[in-house]
């Protein structure tokens, strides 16, 4: 993997995208979508993640997020696609998925090249980490995570789409709290 996007320093914020192979939508169903939120929950609570922003779409995640004191953000990134990867080849397999059959397939080709013996391989490698550096960089990943579902044609405006901390910035109900930019400082690159 490339030096390009490692996470090198735990107390700056990152832009993050985490993508599935072959950018294959998955993140369809209520319950892969519902699953993925309560896994960015659990990481908050237990693992010492702090979500800035975040935008979940058909097929990868986008955060602006950083560690806690004491943890580190490649780790937490690891945990949870290592933990939503299992979570995701078992919602396909055991809840209604038309496109069961091929899904499976797509992620277990997506082994054939790795060293290591694994059944399924549902993410990319890596999590395209890009340090937060400025505040004008900030408010462009910001922008652009709000802007992705609209961008996309789901919605109409950024917070009308549940699965985005957009609705947390207009003070809508969410289903994940996230820091506020205006609540927590962040230290630039």
């Amino acid at each position: 993997m490339s030096d390009k996007y490692k996470i090198r320093d735990n107390d700056k914020a990152y832009f993050v995208t985490l993508t599935t192979v072959g950018w294959v939508d998955v993140f369809t169903r209520k319950e892969q979508k519902l699953m993925m939120l309560n896994s960015l929950k659990y990481c908050q609570q237990n693992k010492g993640l702090i979500i800035f922003a975040y935008c979940l779409m058909p097929s990868h995640l986008h955060m602006i997020c950083k560690a806690d004191d004491g943890f580190n953000l490649s780790d937490i990134l690891r945990d949870f696609k290592k933990f939503t990867s299992k979570k995701i080849i078992q919602l396909i397999t055991e809840e209604p998925e038309s496109r069961r059959e091929w899904l499976l397939k797509l992620f277990s080709d997506a082994c054939e090249h790795l060293k290591r013996e694994q059944k399924f391989k549902v993410w990319q490698d890596g999590s395209q980490a890009k340090v937060i550096f400025s505040k004008k960089f900030l408010y462009e990943k910001l922008n652009y995570i709000h802007q992705n579902p609209v961008e996309d044609l789901i919605v109409e405006k950024p917070e009308d789409y549940i699965f985005s901390s957009a609705r947390n910035y207009a003070d809508i109900d969410s289903y994940i709290d996230v820091c506020l930019l205006d609540q927590k400082l962040i230290t630039y690159g």
